[in-house]
Formats: structure tokens, C-alpha cells, sequence
């Protein structure tokens, strides 16, 4: 009997593409809101102003420009996209956000749906499409990282109000059996540490009728302790980076970009600092938008492929962290 050879199917990355509000809000202008300063949040954050969506706008909105100018790049024509992922932890619909840029797209021939992990989201979100591909059940997908957390914050909050701002990002990938761009992974969650940041329920009780009680949806601001989740991020994330280089054979020498979770400019100093990666090498734009959550990474790229700084066959590790809690990394190279 003639053996059967199976090819191995690989994921390769064929554009990016993102989108922020044009409503700026500065620190000095959180200054007149809450007691704070720009030289206090800038010398802790590392962040200058954010981005504020409008009123007329969400997830689905921001989500889907982004999702446009990574088609655009990539040359596809929308027909052929088999699949969306949108990584958010604020829909503006919670039975799915994803299947509405579907349709804004026009992408009659792709299935899309939400998934939730917070700062984690977009890599789970990329590394999950990614599998799709591998095992042949599609050839392309849009995989967008999309919050809208200026509606979440409490804005009389010193501490969380300063950290978040609203944004998108798209990357568009494509399955090869010529070679393998995704090089690995890793994913992690510790539930137990989960209570550090969340954005839980309200949990108002109201009576339907005599005896039966209900409890009425919408959910309470972001709830954040700050210094655990720094703790938590610059232990846990140099670890699963090192055991990854480990794993497929790199080192940090062979990197020639860190892309990290822009959550504070101190946790990317540490983590590059910790895996000796120089600060050269560090993607960062959170002074210019702070935490946006599922968006930050695929934002980051996307400005820097745009301005050449990522060029074809780059090496780049990556890794989201956040809520959950829950971490990821991956290994890529870019093309």
C-alpha cells in the first residue's frame, strides 16, 4: 500500500492594520478631574494622554477599521476570509461583538465570534485562530484586539483612571505548507490570583414576583490591585518567555523585537531587563495611549510595521498578561 504523506500546514503573517478615537485625553487635562499630575502618572506609567472613543462609536466600530486596513495590506479580497476572532472584554453586544464587523466587512463567507481574556486576549485570540489554520479548516482569518474601557473606568479613581484608553488592532493571517511563522507558544491562567483585577458584575437584586428574586445585568467599574498585578507580570512573564526560547531553540540575542502588553512602562523595563533583552529592542507607544487591553499588541505592530521599524522575517517575541488572571507568549517571525 502507497504511503500517504501529510504536509504540515504553518501560519503566516500577511498584514495588520488598527484604529483609536480621535478624542485625546492628556494628563493634564485627568488633572483637573481627579487629584494627580503628568509628572505623577508619567514617572509611574510612562503614560502621557490616551485615546477616548466618541460617543457614537464602539468595539464593533473601532474593530472593524482596524480589521479593514489589515485586509488592505494583506491585498485579500474579503470573499476569501473564512474566519474572525475579536479578542474585547467590552462588546457592545454581549452575545458577540465579532459577527457585526462580519458584516460591516461584508465577509458573507467568514464565521466570527468574541473572545474574552482581557490583556491576554488578542495572543489567545491570534494563537487560537492560528490553530484553525493549522489543522486545515480554513485559510484566512482577521484576528482584531478591540476595548472600549473609558466605559468601564471609574473616573473619580486616581489610581485605575489614569492607566486606560480605548483602541484596535488587526492582524491578518494566512495558512502555508511552505513554512511555519507561529515558531510557539505558551498560555497560562491562575484563577486563584483572579480577584487582583476584574471587572465583576453589579449584582442588584430585584423581584420578578412574590419569591422569585433576579439579578439585574451591567457590571461595576474596573477593580485593580495595582501592585499585584505588577508583581504578577514582571515574575511570571520573563519565566514563560524564557521556558518558550527554551523550547523552540531561540535565545533573547535572536529577538530582534520584544512586543509586550503595554500595561506600564516599568513592567516592559523589567521584563526586558530580566530576559536581557535591551530597551532598543522594547516596541512601546504607551505614552501615547495607554492600557487599551486586547488591542495594545496588535497596535503596537501595526505602527511599527507601518513605520519600518518591523521588517520581513523579524524575530518577535511577544506576550499578554492581565485579568484572569491569565498570561501568553508567542514566538513569530513577521511575513
Amino acid at each position: 500500500m502507497e504511503e500517504i504523506k501529510f504536509n504540515q500546514i504553518g501560519v503566516s503573517f500577511k498584514g495588520s492594520g488598527s484604529y483609536v478615537p480621535d478624542q485625546i485625553l492628556t494628563n493634564q487635562k485627568i488633572s483637573k478631574k481627579v487629584d494627580t499630575s503628568d509628572e505623577w502618572i508619567k514617572s509611574r506609567t510612562g503614560i502621557s494622554e490616551r485615546r477616548i472613543s466618541n460617543i457614537d462609536e464602539n468595539v464593533s466600530d473601532m474593530g472593524y477599521k482596524a480589521a479593514l486596513t489589515a485586509i488592505e495590506m494583506a491585498n485579500w479580497d474579503i470573499e476569501t476570509i473564512d474566519l474572525i476572532v475579536l479578542a474585547t472584554s467590552t462588546p457592545n453586544d454581549l452575545f458577540g461583538s465579532a459577527p457585526s464587523i462580519q458584516a460591516k466587512l461584508g465577509a458573507a463567507n467568514a464565521v466570527a465570534f468574541d473572545l474574552t481574556a482581557a490583556c491576554s486576549g488578542f495572543l489567545f485570540a491570534l494563537i487560537t485562530a492560528s490553530q484553525f489554520l493549522k489543522g486545515g479548516s480554513f485559510k484566512r482569518a482577521i484576528v482584531i484586539g478591540a476595548d472600549q474601557l473609558s466605559s468601564f473606568v471609574d473616573w473619580n479613581d486616581r489610581r485605575s483612571c489614569i492607566l486606560f484608553g480605548d483602541g484596535a488592532g488587526a492582524l491578518a493571517i494566512e495558512s502555508t505548507s511552505e513554512f511555519d511563522n507561529l515558531i510557539g507558544f505558551d498560555m497560562s491562567t491562575d484563577g486563584e490570583r483572579g480577584s487582583f483585577l476584574n471587572l465583576p458584575s453589579k449584582n442588584n437584586k430585584d423581584s420578578i414576583i412574590d419569591n422569585i428574586d433576579f439579578l439585574i445585568g451591567g457590571f461595576s467599574p474596573i477593580k485593580m490591585n495595582g501592585q499585584e498585578v505588577y508583581k504578577f507580570a514582571v515574575r511570571e512573564v520573563p519565566i514563560m518567555l524564557d521556558n518558550l526560547f527554551r523550547k523552540t531553540n531561540f535565545n533573547s540575542d535572536q529577538v530582534d523585537w520584544l512586543v509586550l502588553h503595554q500595561a506600564n512602562q516599568r513592567i516592559l523595563d523589567s521584563v526586558g531587563e530580566r530576559l536581557k533583552i535591551p530597551r532598543e529592542k522594547i516596541l512601546t507607544n504607551l505614552e501615547k495611549y495607554g492600557n487599551t487591553s486586547a488591542a495594545t499588541i496588535p497596535l503596537m505592530m501595526d505602527e511599527a510595521i507601518r513605520n519600518n521599524r518591523i521588517k520581513q522575517n523579524d524575530i518577535i517575541a511577544t506576550s499578554g498578561f492581565g485579568a484572569g488572571l491569565s498570561w501568553g507568549a508567542a514566538i513569530i517571525k513577521w511575513g
